[in-house]
């Protein structure tokens, strides 16, 4: 059997599997997780916009790190507000039909409590009743106590006492019949379509009126997007910047930039400087090397993109390998 590994083939004396073993068998026959490190295509350029994945013409990034090519969120920020007005019109729709249901229901609950009120004044009544007139079982209690309570001092006190009682019993009667869900008209049928339970519309919620970056999801204005000022390699190379490799170079080292190297934007020009170079030289005075205005720490954007070690992503919190959840065999 091809699909079968040497060590089924073969009763060795080894109980277990071998490494060698359990990953030809997880790989012939499906199961067990796999695990793929990331390579190099697998990673975004540093100057790429993260909605487009090409390199920018005309890059702009916010606060938080993220690279974006101006046209393409303006675009998408004008999308976020169109659906925003939706769902707002949609809110609103919502919320007027739920407050004229609230109001139906409070007006229903107004007039089954007028009609109890009403019905409970008309049961009051100074009349003499006759207790051996005909009456309903709704009522038989109540006028068989009153009539009781009126023949008490009067002749055929036995009478008005037998009369009693048997109001009292159809009154009983009646009660515990309602209470039995075997004498109940109306039982509970599952199958019957006006008893199935019914799935209920989902609620719109109100949507939030700002717009918010693709990348970390916090509301995001136009006003915070700062433009980023690149400082091109001096080179003969006519090729379109999707192939060239390096495109880029540090403003005051000079040093090229890449997915290698950590780089900052200075918020006051909208420089690109390394980090490196940021740590050993303008940290010390604070001040843009360009336009001399003195420096803070939220006028320093690290610049979130793709990297080629480690140790890097783990500091900015990327994942560098790719799983894909599948079946575990015992062995």
């Amino acid at each position: 059997d091809t699909t079968m590994t040497r060590h089924g083939r073969n009763s060795t004396a080894n109980p277990v599997y071998s490494y060698h073993e359990r990953k030809t068998a997880s790989e012939r026959s499906g199961y067990g997780s796999l695990k793929a490190r990331l390579g190099k295509d697998s990673i975004k350029e540093f100057d790429c916009c993260c909605l487009t994945l090409q390199p920018c013409k005309d890059p702009v990034i916010t606060p938080d790190g993220y690279m974006y090519d101006r046209e393409a969120i303006l675009e998408n920020l004008l999308h976020q507000k169109r659906e925003i007005s939706k769902q707002l019109r949609e809110f609103e729709r919502q919320k007027e039909k739920l407050d004229v249901e609230v109001a139906k229901v409070s007006n229903a609950v107004q007039i089954a409590r007028t009609k109890q009120f009403l019905q409970t004044e008309q049961q009051i009544t100074t009349k003499r009743i006759n207790p051996y007139a005909p009456s309903s079982s709704a009522n038989a209690a109540p006028i068989a106590t009153v009539a009781a309570t009126s023949a008490s001092s009067g002749p055929g006190a036995a009478a008005v006492a037998t009369a009693h009682q048997q109001a009292l019993d159809r009154a009983s009667s009646s009660s515990s019949a309602a209470a039995d869900p075997m004498h109940s008209s109306a039982l509970p049928s599952f199958w019957v379509p006006s008893l199935t339970p019914e799935a209920k519309p989902t609620l719109v919620k109100k949507p939030d009126k700002n717009p918010s970056c693709p990348m970390s999801g916090k509301p995001l204005k136009l006003k915070d997007l700062i433009t980023v000022n690149f400082k091109r390699i001096n080179d003969d190379d006519n090729r379109p910047d999707v192939a060239k490799k390096l495109r880029y170079r540090c403003e005051v080292s000079g040093d090229e930039l890449g997915n290698h190297v950590p780089c900052i934007v200075l918020r006051r020009s909208g420089i690109v400087v390394t980090l490196g170079c940021f740590d050993k030289i303008l940290r010390k005075d604070m001040l843009d090397p360009t336009t001399g205005a003195k420096l803070q720490e939220k006028d320093i954007i690290r610049i979130k993109g793709g990297t080629g070690f480690a140790q890097s992503a783990a500091e900015e919190g990327q994942e560098l390998e790719a799983k894909a959840p599948r079946p575990v065999a015992q062995f």
